[in-house]
């Protein structure tokens, strides 16, 4: 897939290897995914249930279910966890001049003016603006912006990224992800 090649580096900004980081990621997901749909006082109970069907566990299981548990909790998020959103969608298109590109946009929400790309994102070190944001990240989601904009010609696209260990919200420009996006063709 075009999305993965645009972010893999060998090391992460947090010093972890590109597997370390991708089980921690890929069992955090999972949580949000399928603990969004429960009741909160389910939530804890479901936690093992869901890590089930990981195949290869990080070793800070609990620290991961508490910071997903978090990010379902937190107000300010909860419309994307919300009925009506939509979780895990495939997408692909095909972006001048860059190619066909296939990924999974971890939420989605559609309005009738508007669609709002989200995805999660389990590193530890947060940027404080957009601007300081890894080149991989605005390239995705400049990837996603781009593909989004031809399914849903005349709505707004918006792309932002919920970095979950601190459980907060960052939209991130249009000209920003564009900008990275058209780097990835020249890099």
């Amino acid at each position: 897939y075009l999305v993965c090649r645009l972010l893999l580096e060998k090391k992460n900004e947090n010093g972890d290897d590109t597997e370390e980081a991708m089980i921690r990621g890929t069992a955090l997901h999972l949580l949000l995914e399928h603990l969004s749909a429960l009741p909160p006082a389910a939530r804890p109970d479901a936690v093992p249930h869901v890590l089930a069907i990981v195949e290869e566990l990080p070793e800070e299981t609990d620290r991961l279910a508490e910071e997903a548990i978090a990010v379902l909790e937190t107000p300010e998020l909860g419309p994307f966890f919300a009925p009506g959103s939509l979780a895990e969608v495939p997408i692909s298109a095909s972006i001048e001049p860059v190619g066909r590109i296939h990924g999974i946009i971890d939420r989605l929400l559609v309005t009738p003016d508007k669609v709002i790309a989200v995805d999660f994102k389990s590193n530890r070190t947060v940027p404080a603006t957009p601007a300081e944001v890894p080149e991989g990240l605005l390239r995705q989601m400049g990837a996603y912006a781009a593909a989004l904009a031809q399914i849903w010609p005349g709505r707004e696209v918006e792309t932002a990224l919920i970095w979950t260990a601190t459980q907060s919200y960052m939209a991130l420009p249009h000209d920003l992800v564009s900008a990275a996006l058209a780097r990835a063709t020249t890099a």
